[in-house]
C-alpha cells in the first residue's frame, strides 16, 4: 500500500482523517479508494496541460480501473494495491465510471447554470465516493444508499462554499448562475473577489442548501447501521464544523486565506467520535438547527 499511503499523508485531507477510526483491512482500502480519488482529479486539476492530453489520461485511468474491476491486471500502481479491495467488495466499474465523468467535467465546465446541473457534478465527485465507501464499511441497510448520497451532496457543497476564491483563481464558479443572478451578483465580482452583502446572502442560500442535505443525511441513515457508518459519520461532524464556521464568517471566503479547521479541532472530532462509538452514544453530531 505504499503509493497509496504516501498520496493519502502528503494530501493532509478532511476526508482521510476518518480512516483512523477503522480496522485496518478496511482503512487501507479507504487509503486506496482515497488515493484514486486524488490521482483522477490532480489529472483533472493540471491547467497548464492541454485538455487533449488530460482527457486521454483520464481515459487511460478508466481503462485502468476497468481491467481492476474485471480481475485484469492493472498498471497504475494505485489500482494495483486497489484491487484486490475491489474484488472483495465487489466495487462496481459503473460507480468509478461516473466518479471519472464528474472529473471530466472539471475540464470543460467552469459555469454551472442551475442548482440541478450542480447537484449532477456533486453526485458524480462526492456521493460516488460514498457509494464506494459504504460497500468497504460494510451495511445490510439498503437505506445506507441514500444516506450516503445526501452525505456526499452536503460535504461538496461546502467544500465549494470554502473554495469560492480558489476556484476563482482558475476561473471557475461553482455556485450556480441562476442563484447569483437571484441576489444580484456577477460572475465577474467573484472573479475579482469582491465580496458583499449580495454575496453573503447568495453564499447563505447555497449553504441552507448544504444544511438541507446533512439533514436528510441525519434523518435517512438506519439507527443499526449508525456504528458500521462511523467514519462517513466523523466526515459529516468534520465538514458541519466547517459549514459552521463558514456561517460564523458571514461567508466571507474571497479573501486570500481560507477558512481551516485547526488541527485541535479535527483532533478533538475523532476523539470524541470515538468515545460516542465506545459508548453507544451514535446520534450523528451534524444536521441540527
Amino acid at each position: 500500500m505504499e503509493a497509496s499511503q504516501n498520496i493519502t499523508r502528503k494530501s493532509a485531507s478532511n476526508l482521510a482523517l476518518a480512516f483512523v477510526l477503522l480496522p485496518k483491512p478496511k482503512r487501507d482500502a479507504m487509503c486506496a479508494l482515497y488515493a484514486l480519488c486524488r490521482e483522477v482529479d490532480d489529472v483533472a486539476d493540471e491547467d497548464t496541460a492541454p485538455v487533449a492530453d488530460r482527457q486521454a489520461r483520464l481515459t487511460a485511468w478508466r481503462e485502468d480501473i476497468r481491467r481492476a474491476c474485471s480481475g485484469g491486471t492493472p498498471q497504475m500502481p494505485v489500482n494495483r494495491e486497489f484491487q484486490p479491495a475491489i474484488l472483495a467488495h465487489q466495487l462496481p466499474f459503473a460507480l468509478f465510471d461516473e466518479l471519472i465523468k464528474g472529473v471530466e467535467m472539471d475540464l470543460t465546465t467552469t459555469r454551472y447554470q442551475t442548482a440541478a446541473e450542480l447537484e449532477l457534478y456533486c453526485y458524480r465527485v462526492a456521493s460516488v465516493v460514498g457509494l464506494l465507501s459504504i460497500e468497504i464499511f460494510g451495511y445490510r441497510d439498503p437505506r445506507c444508499r441514500d444516506y450516503a448520497v445526501h452525505l456526499g451532496q452536503a460535504l461538496q457543497l461546502t467544500n465549494i462554499l470554502r473554495d469560492v476564491r480558489a476556484d476563482a483563481e482558475r476561473g471557475r464558479i461553482y455556485l450556480p448562475l441562476e442563484d447569483l443572478a437571484r441576489h444580484g451578483v456577477t460572475p465577474e465580482e467573484i472573479l475579482r473577489f469582491e465580496y458583499s452583502p449580495r454575496f453573503r446572502a447568495l453564499a447563505e442560500s447555497v449553504g441552507a442548501r448544504a444544511r438541507g442535505f446533512y439533514q436528510k443525511a441525519r434523518e435517512t441513515l438506519p439507527v443499526g447501521e449508525r456504528r458500521s457508518m462511523v467514519a462517513a459519520e466523523l466526515m459529516g461532524s468534520v465538514y458541519w464544523r466547517l459549514l459552521r464556521k463558514l456561517e460564523r464568517r458571514h461567508f466571507d471566503v474571497l479573501g486570500p486565506q481560507p477558512t481551516r479547521l485547526g488541527k485541535a479541532q479535527k483532533l478533538y472530532l475523532i476523539a470524541r467520535a470515538g468515545v460516542r462509538t465506545a459508548a453507544g452514544l451514535l446520534t450523528p453530531s451534524y444536521g441540527t438547527p
